[in-house]
Order: C-alpha cells, then structure tokens, then sequence
C-alpha cells in the first residue's frame, strides 16, 4: 500500500472512530462534524484505496455506499448528472459485500466499491435510454459485458448517468432528463457525450465511471471537468450492450471507455473490463502492459499544441508546454512535432459520418418509438452529419480517406512511443455553443485517435483564469495503454491532477 493511500484511510477510519467516540461522550455537535469529516475521507477517496479500505476492513463497503448517495443527494439537484439511482440494490449489495469480508471472501480488485454507468451501456433491471425518447422506459434484461465485468470484479453499481441524444454530442443534453451541469461552473457544459459520468466522479458522487468515446466523448468531458480517462485501443474492450450498437463500417471509432480522478484507478479498472467476450467479434486477446513497469526514461514524444485547425486558448497552449517541459525534465525525448494532416481530422471523421446525410439514423430512431428529436440532437445532424454525399462512390471515398489518414499517422509513430497535445482548443464551454462554427473546429483534436484507435489518456493539469479544469492527452502506439498510462500518472504527479470544485 502507497503512502497516499495510508493516508485516506487512516483519515477515513479516525474520522470514523472519532464520530463514534463524540456519540459515546454525548457531544452531538462533536459527532456531527467528526461524522461529516469522515464522510468528505470517503468520497474523495480513490477507488483504489477504498477497495484496500474494504478488504482490510477498516472501511465497510455500508459506509463507503452511504457515504456516496449522501454525496450524491447533495450535489445531483444542480448537476442533474445521476438520472436514475440505484439506491436500496447498492445497500442490499454493499451489506453483501460486508458479510462475503467478515468470511474473507473477496470478489474482486473492485469488492465493495460503487461505481456509475453511462446511460448508453445496458444495466439488468435498470432502465437505459440512451437519451432518446424512444427507449425512456427501456429496462434491459442483461448487463453490458463491461457492467457484468464490473460487478464480477465487486464493484456496486450506485447508478446511469446522462448524456446527449444516441450520446451525438459534446453536450449531456436530452428530452428525458433534461441538461447536465458541470460542478466548476453550473453555465457550463460538462462536456459530452460521458458528461453526466464526468459531472458526478469531479463532484465525489462516484469514484469510477463507465464511459463511452466515438469522438472525444470520455476525454473532452474529462478535461471539462478535471479528470483522468483513458480511451483504450480500438478492438481492446467489447462494445457488447452498449446502444447504439453495432454500427458496421463506423465500428472502430467507439471505444467503452474509462473515468475517474485518479489515473491509478483507471489502471486498476482496466484489465477488468478488457478482453474478448465472444460477443463482439472486433475484440482481440491482446497483452495489457502494467503502467507501473513503464521507465519514462528513453521513451520518444512529439507535442504540438495547434492542430492546424482551431488555434488554442493561451491557457492550453501553456499547459502543453509545461508538460513537454514536465517529460523532458524526466528523462523524455521529446519533440516539437504535429502530427501529419492534423488540420484535417475532423473533416476526415465528418465525412465518414455523413454517407446518407443522417437519413439512416432518423430511420433508426423512428423504428424504435422516438417520434421527437431534441434540438441538441438535431443541430448534431445538421452539422456533424449532412450534407449527404452525392452518390455511393463518394461516399466510399470518404473511407479510403479515412485509410489514408490512418496509415500516415502510423507512419509517423514509427518514431515516437506517444503524442501530447490539447484534448480541445477551449475550457468547458456555456451550455449550447459546442456546435457554434468556432467551436466544432475544435473537435478534431480527439477525434483523430479515433480514427486512428490509438490508446489516449487525460489527465488535469491545469486551472483556466476563470477557475475551469484544463487538461491535455496522451496518445500511445496501438496496444500500449500503459505507456499513456505511465505518462499521465507523470503529469498528475507533477501538477496535482483533479481539484475538488469549490462550489461543490
């Protein structure tokens, strides 16, 4: 066990202790405030350390599950980020989890723990609408692979989180449930389409998220809010359960994905939803490195800090320079380098997207029930997906395009272990601007690694003048999430990483 992690839970357990002892003494006062010391050890506490705290039962899995749906009960009236709570099976689960300690059976690295599930990966028995009106009553009879996964490893899941229609946006905005806040500022978005997960883990409602990425959607909202994420390599974790899915030809650019305020939670995550499930058929039994093995010394990095296409804010632009400075200082080799046709990325993944001009997708969507769109969802086909191509030749262009793409940047890898740059050019943006023209330029930035599969890691590393969370990525070869790991565990370690929202 690391030093941090002796520290949060002894704070957790002498909070605890303390809580009991001002009771016995009969100072309510002395027990309220050691009661609520206890619970802020708790909810800010890593997923890591509050597994250890449970194995070795300093903390009960009873009191960590509490302490989160009390956190939860304060913050989600302004969030609105948990959209719909799993309260009294989390009790049920967490009493379980207790009763399997005091016999020593432990489940998994995650017994014990609660987590939170984005609204586009299916959960038994709790309903799962993907954002769209069409499925607001859908109850799922099976768990996603990743959420049974999650639950084999322990974990107890307190929730769904919002996001954006078909998760179609860089906004959690839908006509179920209404906008997502971000915790940092509430006339902010906190990004999309992971945005209710990326709200509710920066405010300690959850210590770990489930999330997806097609185009940005776990890293922008990570860097919206403060957070680590890691989009794993295309074909590394099964899509099995996640809605809308499949998606034939597109299939390579949605990853599930991973958030949480630590990037040692995301390793430990990881290897536990990884691997082929024999369901979905792009997955392989590739080896997952160990972070910790990774000896930054020797490793080759280029960094940029303009694409090319939407220049950056001051800020970001710093940030970057700051963390290239960061990794030479730790023994890197790195480069001032772009990547090749890095100004074109976004253009390359629109014209992929926009074969039929979003006909197909009106099509899906009447089929299953949703006979209103929102207007989020909406300005996302008129600007992500349309016009259509004129003819089907054009359209299959669009994908050797892609092809091409895709092999200079291989080439251009061939020298360097990983890539730093902006997630995104700007800070969390005001609720309804991500597709203003300036704005949609700035996609690019992550959604070339998804044209590409490569691994990407976000990490805070930043604060912008007006108190919003900055963040830059990571990208590795394919195949070596640890070697994005080990580099964003660096800069977390040498910035602070995530920052309780003052507000919150």
């Amino acid at each position: 066990m690391n030093n941090n992690m002796g520290r949060r839970d002894f704070l957790a357990t002498a909070a605890l202790v303390g809580a009991v002892a001002a009771a016995a003494r009969g100072s309510l006062v002395d027990a309220a405030a050691a009661a609520s010391e206890a619970g802020d050890s708790i909810i800010s506490a890593s997923a890591g350390e509050l597994a250890e705290a449970i194995r070795s039962r300093r903390l009960s899995s009873k009191a960590v599950v509490e302490a989160h749906l009390d956190r939860i009960a304060k913050v989600n009236p302004k969030l609105n980020a948990i959209v719909q709570l799993t309260a009294e099976a989390a009790r049920s689960e967490a009493d379980e989890a207790d009763a399997a300690v005091a016999r020593g059976q432990i489940k998994g690295p995650l017994h014990g723990v609660p987590v939170t599930i984005k609204d586009t990966l299916e959960t038994a028995g709790v309903i799962c609408t993907g954002g769209t009106k069409g499925r607001a009553n859908f109850v799922p009879k099976a768990d996603a692979t990743v959420v049974a996964r999650l639950r084999n490893a322990g974990a107890i899941v307190l929730g769904k989180t919002n996001v954006p229609e078909l998760a179609g946006a860089l906004e959690s905005d839908n006509l179920i449930y209404g906008r997502t806040n971000n915790p940092y500022d509430l006339t902010r978005t906190p990004g999309g389409s992971s945005g209710g997960e990326s709200a509710i883990v920066a405010a300690c409602g959850s210590p770990l998220g489930l999330g997806t990425d097609a185009g940005g959607s776990i890293r922008v909202p990570a860097h919206f809010c403060g957070l680590a994420a890691i989009k794993p390599t295309s074909g590394r974790v099964p899509r099995t359960g996640q809605f809308p899915m499949p998606l034939g030809a597109r299939n390579p650019v949605f990853h599930v994905s991973l958030i949480a305020r630590k990037v040692s939670d995301l390793a430990l995550a990881l290897p536990i939803i990884s691997g082929p499930d024999f369901r979905d058929s792009t997955i392989v039994a590739m080896p997952l490195g160990d972070p910790n093995a990774v000896v930054l010394t020797g490793l080759k990095l280029a960094f940029f800090e303009d694409d090319g296409a939407a220049t950056p804010t001051n800020e970001i632009a710093a940030a970057v320079r700051d963390c290239a400075k960061a990794f030479t200082e730790a023994g890197v080799k790195v480069e001032e380098k772009r990547t090749p046709d890095s100004e074109k990325a976004a253009t390359v993944y629109h014209d992929m997207s926009r074969g039929d001009g979003g006909a197909g997708t009106r099509a899906f969507l009447k089929s299953i029930g949703t006979d209103e769109i929102s207007p989020l969802f909406e300005r996302a086909l008129a600007n992500s997906v349309a016009p259509a191509m004129a003819n089907p030749t054009e359209a299959l262009a669009a994908f050797v395009r892609w092809n091409l793409f895709n092999n200079a940047m291989l080439r251009f890898m061939e020298n360097y272990d990983a890539v730093l740059s902006p997630v995104a050019p700007y800070a969390a943006l005001p609720h309804g601007t991500s597709f203003d023209e300036q704005n949609r330029k700035g996609f690019g930035y992550a959604q070339m690694y998804n044209l590409t599969g490569w691994p990407a890691a976000t990490v805070r590393v930043g604060t912008s003048p007006d108190g919003l969370p900055l963040g830059v990525q990571v990208a590795a070869r394919p195949w070596r999430e640890d070697v994005a790991l080990a580099l964003a565990a660096h800069l977390e370690k040498t910035f602070g990483g995530w920052k309780m929202p003052p507000a919150m």
